[in-house]
């Protein structure tokens, strides 16, 4: 610090910003240094650009609309169905073309059983069924 004693004013104590301004500015070189040494590279896929393009796909099959209401009751594109006869005919439905697959759309009620939804999304599963949506 520095103390004057002169002039009638009386005695001046003044902080020396100084070394604060040292100090800071070692920190900030520090940091600079520093920051780019902490981050870390993320892979990105990014899609390459393909000069042959693949062949047209066809037409996809129309959808299969799958109904569980709230009795535990299921239809399939509204005709009624036991849930153990299920898993057979979406295999059907898979084995007629595996590659173009018809999208299966689940329409359930607010207060269908859990069970039933279960078991209709393991029959699908174990049917090989690759496009499984739910409507609202």
């Amino acid at each position: 610090m520095a103390f004057s004693s002169g002039g009638s004013k009386g005695p001046m104590a003044d902080i020396n910003v100084t070394p604060l301004v040292d100090v800071m500015l070692v920190l900030l070189i520090i940091f600079i240094v520093t920051a780019p040494i902490m981050t870390y590279p993320i892979d990105v896929a990014l899609p390459q650009r393909v000069i042959n393009p693949p062949p047209q796909l066809r037409e996809p099959p129309p959808p299969i609309d799958l109904r569980i209401d709230a009795d535990g009751s299921v239809y399939w594109n509204n005709s009624p169905i036991n849930v153990r006869d299920l898993q057979p005919r979406m295999v059907e439905e898979v084995q007629r073309d595996p590659g173009n697959q018809p999208e299966l759309r689940i329409d359930a009620n607010d207060d269908a059983q859990y069970q039933v939804m279960a078991k209709v999304l393991a029959a699908a599963k174990n049917a090989q069924m690759l496009k499984i949506g739910f409507v609202q």
